[in-house]
């Protein structure tokens, strides 16, 4: 929808800069305080450049050097692995799903003990949040790197990284709905003497789900893209062929891999945004 110009005369806006002069011609205050934070930030960032080494000619040598790998990719060739990278895409999306559902599963009952005007309890609305803020507090990759050390290679130390950080994200996000939700359903629950329970399941849930699904697609996309990353550290899918393919300098297979990636992310954005559509409808999606 396209929005309108609205053209003033002269005097429209002498009398609109009459009546809100702070917008117009900010104090000098507020001038100073702008120009030193911005001063502040680009000094910092200068220094944080310098400090690390920030280098224009070696970033000029970089991109020459990738233009040479670009070149050596072309054209994408899977060789006689075609087969084994089609299993182990089945893989990727096998983790993400997995790791989605199961995160989904434990942060849903998390996502409501977490919430304010679900449990009143300062403490223990406290310590839940904390849970979850802990969790959520370490990477993907972090996690995937643990859960190789102790359940071993392969996807189902991917499938346990995803689960663990999605369960936190999701859990935060879950409670967010919750807390956002309507409270006259759950009142008018409460006032015909339905119990506790019984005001979650009729008044909270029928506004929450479709949020709530909404995420859950949201975060399934995302997870396909972090199970390819996460199998990079030994967790299974596709990252772990890539990792090997690259370690041998086998520039091809890597670009087909690439290839792959990038039309299952666009596949899985499509179907995303038409079940998020169908869920709960363009206007608040967009």
């Amino acid at each position: 929808m396209s929005r309108a110009r609205i053209h003033l005369s002269g005097a429209e806006r002498a009398r609109l800069a009459a009546a809100h002069p702070h917008l117009v011609s900010p104090p000098a205050g507020t001038r100073v305080r702008t120009g030193a934070v911005i001063a502040v930030l680009a000094g910092l960032a200068a220094f944080g450049f310098w400090q690390l080494g920030f280098n224009f000619s070696r970033l000029g040598s970089g991109i020459a050097q990738l233009a040479h790998f670009v070149t050596l990719m072309m054209p994408p060739d899977p060789g006689t692995q075609l087969p084994l990278y089609m299993h182990a895409l089945g893989e990727t999306l096998a983790i993400a799903f997995l790791g989605t559902l199961g995160g989904a599963v434990i942060a849903f009952p998390f996502g409501f003990l977490a919430a304010k005007n679900v449990i009143p309890n300062i403490f223990a609305h406290f310590a839940v949040r904390r849970v979850l803020d802990t969790v959520r507090g370490v990477d993907q990759l972090i996690w995937a790197l643990i859960y190789v050390t102790v359940v071993g290679l392969g996807p189902f130390a991917g499938i346990l990284a995803i689960a663990t950080a999605s369960f936190a994200e999701l859990g935060k996000l879950f409670s967010e709905a919750v807390e956002a939700l309507d409270r006259k359903p759950v009142e008018g629950v409460v006032s015909t003497g339905g119990s506790p329970v019984e005001a979650v399941r009729f008044g909270m849930l029928p506004q929450v789900l479709p949020v709530l699904a909404s995420q859950l697609l949201y975060y399934f996309e995302s997870n396909a893209r972090q199970s390819t990353i996460v199998g990079i550290v030994g967790a299974g899918g596709l990252g772990l062929h890539l990792a090997e393919q690259i370690r041998v300098l086998e520039w091809q297979k890597v670009s087909f891999l690439i290839l792959m990636m990038l039309i299952m992310v666009a596949v899985i954005d499509f179907i995303s945004s038409r079940l998020r559509f169908a869920i709960i409808g363009k206007s608040r999606i967009g």
